[in-house]
């Protein structure tokens, strides 16, 4: 029997749950071991992601002129992202970050190399495959964003509008969550949904994202060298 799309999203959301093990760098943050510096990392390198992030939703909301429903979960992405680069601004001056450092930042690969893909499945991928990736990969994002933004009221004195980019991410959304099973749904319904493509899509974000933890996790362990 064909799946609904709310049990497509519960079951490929479940399949790509990441190993608690993977993650290195937010035990750390939970522990109050992270550096300060590597916090400010986080927010550099965060600026470059939600940049890059909006205008991938936005070409993908482009791209659905005739679905309706994919191209309001797009927008919508766009527009949290918006609101999330507004979040980050007090948690980057908490980290000591003015804009002459932002300016003089370099990205490190290993972090950007998630949007770099979403920015590739902007341009190549189904959008209701794209939803599917993109919904189970959130997950486990937000996830990590409520260990954050915990750890650093606790351990580095930090006030709710500096954890306000974190708490944005952490809480549920009802809302979103909705439009990602319409959009699939209005995919299934058009016969646009490739499981295992967007299998593979979720698989590869799965892992850029723990390549993004993981690289400022490395550059955490190389200040104490």
């Amino acid at each position: 029997m064909t799946p609904t799309a709310r049990e497509l999203l519960e079951t490929i959301t479940g399949e790509l749950a990441p190993d608690p093990g993977e993650n290195r760098l937010v035990p750390l943050i939970a522990r109050g071991a992270a550096d300060r510096d590597t916090l400010a990392a986080l927010a550099l390198e965060q600026r470059w992601v939600i940049a890059s992030d909006r205008r991938s939703f936005l070409h993908l909301a482009q791209r659905c002129a005739d679905r309706p429903e994919a191209a309001a979960f797009f927008t919508a992405l766009a527009g949290g992202e918006e609101l999330a680069a507004e979040r980050l601004v007090a948690f980057a001056a908490a980290c000591g970050v003015d804009e002459a450092r932002a300016a003089a930042h370099e990205p490190l690969a290993g972090c950007q190399a998630y949007p770099a893909y979403v920015a590739w499945l902007a341009l190549n991928g189904s959008p209701a495959d794209v939803v599917l990736a993109l919904h189970a990969n959130f997950a486990a994002w937000g996830a990590a964003c409520a260990t954050v933004a915990g750890a650093l009221r606790r351990h580095y004195g930090l006030d709710d509008e500096a954890c306000g980019f974190f708490d944005f991410f952490a809480g549920p959304a009802p809302e979103l969550r909705r439009r990602a099973a319409a959009a699939v749904r209005e995919g299934l319904d058009a016969g646009a949904v490739g499981e295992e493509l967007a299998r593979r899509h979720g698989r590869l974000l799965a892992a850029y994202e723990a390549l993004f933890w993981h690289t400022l996790w490395e550059r955490d362990r190389g200040q104490e060298d």
